[in-house]
């Protein structure tokens, strides 16, 4: 019998910034791929697969019923915090460090400098490390990579596309929403 973390469910759920890859094990939401199309979930759940050791099922199930309820609120400019159970298996060490203190420590509507948040997770001058915890997070958009930034105001990179962080910052009112 396989026990809990091994069971993985999926489902390609529609989103404002496209269709978004969601995975959840029994200890809560453990990841969120962007530009979820046919080549992108499969290496996605190859990923699970590799690093779950399980084989992900495609499902509406209850696992995921609340992450996707609270996406859609999200997106449709009706929840500004999330309240999800997460699965941090896909992350660990600083990584997963800094991911916690952006998702409890930055709010919706708020953007943080890449070093700051090296400095509220107590590794200051570890700016680069914190673009590297940043392109691992395995849960975009509920741990919001997106409000970090460069110092100067750049926007930094974004796995999931420059367009895709704008549009989360525009979402969120940080940005001015495009005029087309």
């Amino acid at each position: 019998m396989e026990s809990d973390e091994r069971v993985v469910e999926w489902s390609v759920v529609p989103s404002g910034i496209g269709p978004l890859l969601l995975a959840a094990t029994r200890r809560g939401l453990v990841t969120v791929a962007f530009h979820a199309r046919p080549a992108v979930r499969d290496a996605a759940l190859g990923q699970l697969r590799t690093r779950l050791g399980a084989e992900p099922v495609e499902t509406d199930s209850a696992l995921l019923a609340e992450p996707v309820r609270q996406l859609a609120a999200y997106f449709a400019g009706e929840l500004r915090e999330f309240s999800l159970r997460l699965d941090w298996s896909l992350s660990s060490g600083f990584n997963r460090e800094v991911l916690r203190e952006l998702a409890s420590g930055v709010p919706y509507g708020t953007v943080v400098g890449y070093g700051d948040l090296a400095a509220l997770a107590g590794r200051p001058g570890a700016a680069q490390a914190v673009g590297a915890a940043m392109g691992s997070n395995p849960l975009p958009v509920v741990v919001p990579c997106h409000r970090v930034v460069e110092s100067d105001g750049g926007l930094g990179g974004f796995g999931g596309g420059l367009e895709t962080k704008r549009q989360l910052l525009a979402l969120e009112g940080i940005l001015p929403q495009p005029l087309f």
